[in-house]
């Protein structure tokens, strides 16, 4: 069974990071939290745009980037980043890899990304535009991932029999 892992380092939105949060349970994706937190978890907001969802969460949370590196020893990691070389669909993500995104005001810190280039991810778009909302950025690479992976374990619309149309 595919396991694909989203990481959220030093979140600042706690609506972001609800719907993040709901989205990986609808797809059976674990959340991994670098600290710190631009807000308390527990945060009524969080839970509002989890909605009741976010008890079903398997969500691990880190003191930092080392502590996650120390926690995940080898682990696969794509950073989505608008300095990536690649597009998020030039890439083949593996059934247990970790996607990682930046904080809403920042991004990835560049001491991080610099030590993986060719790990480095983006979604292309046009003009001046600085970047997307986290959360659709999330479910935007999340998704190719999972459908790279056959969306192993998910419902699929040929699933759905009682539904008649």
């Amino acid at each position: 069974m595919a396991t694909l892992n989203i990481v959220l380092h030093e979140p600042e939105i706690p609506a972001n990071t609800g719907n993040i949060g709901r989205t990986c349970v609808a797809t059976g994706t674990k959340l991994h939290l670098i600290e710190p937190l631009g807000f308390v978890l527990n945060d009524k907001t969080v839970k509002r745009a989890g909605m009741d969802y976010w008890e079903h969460l398997d969500v691990t949370r880190y003191d930092d980037w080392d502590d996650f590196c120390r926690r995940n020893p080898g682990a696969k990691v794509y950073f989505a980043t608008t300095k990536g070389r690649h597009v998020y669909t030039d890439v083949s993500y593996e059934d247990d890899c970790f996607i990682m995104f930046g904080k809403e005001s920042g991004g990835i810190p560049e001491e991080i990304l610099v030590d993986h280039p060719d790990e480095c991810v983006r979604i292309p778009m046009v003009g001046e535009t600085r970047s997307l909302n986290l959360s659709n950025s999330v479910a935007i690479v999340l998704y190719e991932a999972l459908r790279q992976n056959n969306f192993e374990q998910m419902k699929l619309q040929g699933e759905l029999h009682h539904l008649h149309w």
